[in-house]
Formats: C-alpha cells, sequence, structure tokens
C-alpha cells in the first residue's frame, strides 16, 4: 500500500511539474520572437536555394544550440544536408516498329539528361495491358528499380499522363524506365529523351534530445521552415510569400518543444527535433530525413502543420489527420482529460491530409506519424498568399496549442505510452 501510494504521489508530482514548467518556458512572448524572425520580410518567403532560407537554417540551428540539443548521430552540426535533383522535360523522339510515336506519349522516369536506347540495350521489355490496373502496375515496374522499357496498350490514352506524377526529383538514380503508349510489339525501336536535370542543395535543421532508459526509442517533432519565395505582387503591391501560418507556426512550436523538453529533462525516450526543407516543392526535406533513420525505433511522430490560426471549433482546439489509423489521437485526448483543450479528428477527410505533409513517408513505413493542425481547409484566406504574415497570426491561441502539445506528450516521451502503429504502405 505504501509502495502504490509512493507511486501515484511521484505521478502527479511529474504531471505538475509538466504543467508548472509549461507556462514558465513556453509563453506568447517567446513564440512571437520566434515567429516574427522566420515570417519576416527579410528571409523573403523562405524558398529553398536562396540565400535568406540559409539565414534561416542558421536561426534555427542557433536556436537548438541555446537549447542545449546535441547534434543527430552521424552529423558534425545541426545541419542535415543533402543534394535533390530535379528533372525538366525537353525532348523525345521514338520509332517503334517504323511507326513514329508523338512525343506526349513518352514518359521517362529519370535522372539522367539523356537516355539513348534501342531493341540491343539492357532495358527489359515489359507491356501494361488493357486489363491491368495501370497505376498498380507502374508503381511495382518503378520500385524494381531496374532499367526498363515499358509498352503501355493504347487503352489508357486518357489516363497515360498521369503517369507523369512519377517524375523523378529527388535522390540521384542509377536506372530509368521508359514508358511508351503503343500496341506494338517493339521489335524493333530507336528513342532518345532529353532532360534538364538542375542539382539542388537542401538542408533540412535537425537536433536530438537524447533519452534515459528507452534511448534507442524516438520521439521526432517537426515542422517545415521553407515556403513559396517572392511572387507576382498582388493589389497592394506586395510580393513576399511570408509563410507566418505556413510554416513557421509548426517550426516554431517545435523550436519551442525542443526548448522545453530540454529544461524539462525527463524523457526516457530519445527526443529528435526537425525543421524540414522543401515541403511546398515535393516533400523532399521528409523523404530524405525518413530515410536516414530507422523506422521500426521511430514510435510516434508529432509534424506540426499550419496552427497559427484558430481551427473551425475556435480557440483550444486542433485537428490531428490520420486520427483513425493509430492510437496516437486517443492517447493525446486523454492526457489532456480535464482541460480546457480538445484535440479532434481531422475534419476534411476529402483532402486526404495524412498523406499530403511531411509526416507521409514515416506514416507509410508504419509509423504513428500524424499531423497537427488547425488549418480550416474548406476557407483558410491566407493560405498560400502574401497575406500569410505575422500579422495573421493569433499568437496567444498558438501558444496554447503548443502547450498542449507538449502536455498531450507526456506519457508517449516518457514511455508508458506506445501509439499502434500505422498499416504500411
Amino acid at each position: 500500500m505504501k509502495k502504490t501510494l509512493a507511486i501515484l504521489v511521484l505521478i502527479f508530482t511529474t504531471l505538475g511539474t509538466f504543467a508548472q514548467d509549461v507556462n514558465k518556458i513556453i509563453t506568447a512572448k517567446e513564440a512571437l520572437r520566434i515567429e516574427t524572425f522566420l515570417a519576416s520580410d527579410e528571409l523573403k518567403g523562405r524558398k529553398p536555394g536562396t540565400p535568406e532560407i540559409d539565414k534561416a537554417a542558421d536561426f534555427i540551428a542557433n536556436e537548438f544550440k541555446s537549447s542545449g540539443l546535441k547534434y543527430l548521430p552521424g552529423l558534425n552540426s545541426y545541419k542535415q544536408s543533402f543534394t535533390n535533383i530535379r528533372t525538366r522535360f525537353l525532348s523525345a523522339n521514338a520509332t517503334i516498329d517504323a511507326e513514329k510515336i508523338d512525343e506526349a506519349n513518352v514518359i521517362a522516369i529519370t535522372t539522367d539528361s539523356l537516355i539513348k536506347i534501342n531493341e540491343t540495350s539492357s532495358y527489359k521489355k515489359v507491356v501494361i495491358g488493357n486489363t491491368e490496373n495501370l497505376l498498380q502496375r507502374a508503381d511495382a515496374i518503378i520500385n524494381a528499380k531496374s532499367n526498363q522499357l515499358v509498352l503501355v496498350n493504347s487503352f489508357f490514352v486518357n489516363d497515360f499522363k498521369k503517369l507523369r506524377r512519377y517524375k523523378r526529383d529527388g535522390v540521384k538514380t542509377d536506372f530509368s524506365v521508359v514508358f511508351v503508349l503503343t500496341n506494338n510489339a517493339a521489335d524493333k525501336y530507336e528513342i532518345e529523351i532529353k532532360h534538364k536535370i538542375t542539382a539542388m542543395n537542401y538542408s533540412n535543421v535537425v537536433a536530438v534530445l537524447p533519452g534515459k532508459s528507452k534511448k534507442d526509442e524516438m520521439v521526432v517533432f517537426s515542422g517545415h521552415y521553407d515556403h513559396l519565395g517572392i511572387g507576382k505582387p498582388n493589389a497592394t503591391g506586395d510580393s513576399i510569400y511570408n509563410g507566418a501560418n505556413d510554416d513557421a507556426a509548426g517550426t516554431t512550436a517545435m523550436m519551442m518543444l525542443g526548448n522545453y523538453f530540454s529544461k524539462l529533462k525527463t524523457n526516457e525516450r530519445t527526443l529528435v527535433f526537425v525543421a524540414f526543407t522543401a515541403e511546398e516543392s515535393g516533400g523532399f526535406g521528409s523523404q530524405y530525413f525518413s530515410k536516414q533513420l530507422d523506422a521500426d525505433k521511430v514510435v510516434a511522430m508529432f509534424n506540426l502543420e499550419m496552427i497559427g490560426t484558430e481551427s473551425k471549433w475556435g480557440k483550444n482546439s486542433a485537428y490531428i489527420t490520420g486520427f483513425e489509423k493509430s492510437d496516437f489521437g486517443k492517447i493525446l485526448q486523454n492526457n489532456l482529460a480535464g482541460s480546457a483543450f480538445k484535440f479532434e479528428p481531422d475534419p476534411y477527410p476529402k483532402e486526404n491530409l495524412f498523406y499530403r505533409s511531411d509526416n507521409a513517408t514515416l506514416a507509410a513505413l508504419g509509423v504513428p506519424a500524424h499531423t497537427i493542425s488547425t488549418s480550416k481547409m474548406d476557407n483558410e484566406p491566407t493560405y498560400h498568399k502574401q497575406t500569410d504574415d505575422i500579422a495573421s497570426i493569433d499568437i496567444e491561441n498558438m501558444t496554447e496549442i503548443v502547450k498542449a502539445i507538449a502536455l498531450s506528450s507526456k506519457t508517449i516521451i516518457s514511455g508508458k505510452d506506445t501509439p499502434t502503429r500505422v498499416e504500411k504502405k
């Protein structure tokens, strides 16, 4: 009985410490300081490949250092740099069995600037017939990661262009897949395809708070720090897409949580804090980051995306994407029982938000990786507009959301709760 009482006292003391410290460390003043810089005109919209996003990365790295966070093992700084290949189609000349093929009916998934193949080349010839599922078969073919010439039956003339979604932007690969819309057998063929290849240097910004008894188990907190940069001026002459809500807000929250947990020092699991780059241009930062981790050791991911405005339910509320895919959301709700804050299931299921943000890659690998957001997807007036600036942010409400995330995550970072896994894709 005494032992039980002692444990209960310890639990309630710990919870009280969480609640007491969160109000001292996570403050509206701090949120405003970070948000104001990340969403400033000085950073010109934080577009990848610009000096301004490098300045934002340096700022985030300095904040991590001030919080006492460590480097990700294997790195010698907070920056996780990588090169991303971007491809732009230039031309295609193809003749199959003496028939000239329209270049619109040739699609190459490649990172090579020039592809020249014929019947003597080392390309395996594959046929997608008119009774098959085009995209499912294309998925399987591309995932084989080998040089292949794919003859797509003309039955798919209206869907063939959908194969362009597989356009190869990402890391350099050593194989190419060429799709041609034709009913010919391709006993004899000549195909030449040209692309412009551009190498883009990107950097995520990553920090770690090592765990104690469960240090090999990781919990990830993330937000993307890139945005759209500078565009055509609007009616007021403003050309800067500041991205205050999208996603300086999520990045600010992630940084504040890193500082909070570093000061608290109660995490049994290892906590990873990451600001992703290139989300707006294809999620390349999160894709690269996810491949550097052992997904089986990541027990949860809190991806923070657009939390600077009120949700459809008003203040003190946010939603969790993919709520039904694991018990992650229920754990957070239980940890906030009795409080004024509410986490709700995603109210926009038709938007498929679960696989549209930086949580997607780890989620596809089975991690209970969920995005927390307040964005009103049916009516968010500043979304991808120049008006998404610091004036549009409700700092007080945003601060309460960050506190709610800090408190609701406590049993996950302590190792008491482990969310169920998401079905792998």
